[in-house]
């Protein structure tokens, strides 16, 4: 490494960030970081004032991808509401990030302050549902009702064993999201 050449601060995060999918919150350790990029530790202390702090940002980084960046890409992407939904199903659930989100919700079981802001994401996320089911459902019941049934099937998808007969999971997944996003003819 030439002289004065830093390990970016990126790298750190997103090393950090695959140990939180892995293992959760006690795989981020700063030695097993630097060794998973191939660097001393050392370089972590310019950057981060203690393994507390990473915690931290890597709840920033989780919460900027998984919510407000989607929510602004699928807003760019298309004005349909049911398929700014579908979207920003595909993108906060991507493998990456689903597995990155499973771990902060096992970590928000022993960590009052993860809940906590697991609670106000999430609380993010269904005010988005909220308005994109509102925008084309009249009755405030189905409206939660498909919103709860849309984040539900989003997280618990890959907690289903269940056969499809004659269909895949995915086929069987994607088609009762076609279900909750049809408009009342």
């Amino acid at each position: 490494m030439p002289p004065n050449a830093r390990t970016p601060r990126a790298r750190w995060i997103e090393a950090g960030l695959a140990a939180l999918a892995r293992g959760g919150p006690d795989a981020v350790r700063v030695e097993v970081l630097a060794a998973s990029i191939g660097v001393t530790k050392g370089g972590f202390y310019g950057y981060f004032d203690g393994r507390p702090e990473l915690l931290a940002e890597l709840l920033d980084e989780w919460e900027r991808r998984c919510t407000d960046d989607i929510i602004e890409r699928v807003e760019a992407e298309s004005p349909d509401p049911a398929e700014r939904i579908r979207r920003a199903g595909q993108l906060t659930f991507s493998d990456d990030l689903h597995r990155i989100d499973l771990a902060i919700r096992e970590w928000a079981r022993h960590d009052p302050a993860v809940a906590e802001r697991l609670r106000r994401i999430d609380n993010a996320r269904m005010d988005f549902l909220r308005a994109m089911f509102g925008s084309y459902l009249a009755d405030p019941d189905e409206v939660e009702a498909r919103c709860t049934l849309a984040f539900a099937l989003a997280i618990g998808r890959h907690f289903i064993a269940a056969d499809h007969p004659g269909r895949t999971k995915r086929e069987a997944v994607e088609l009762a999201g076609e279900f909750l996003l049809r408009k009342r003819i």
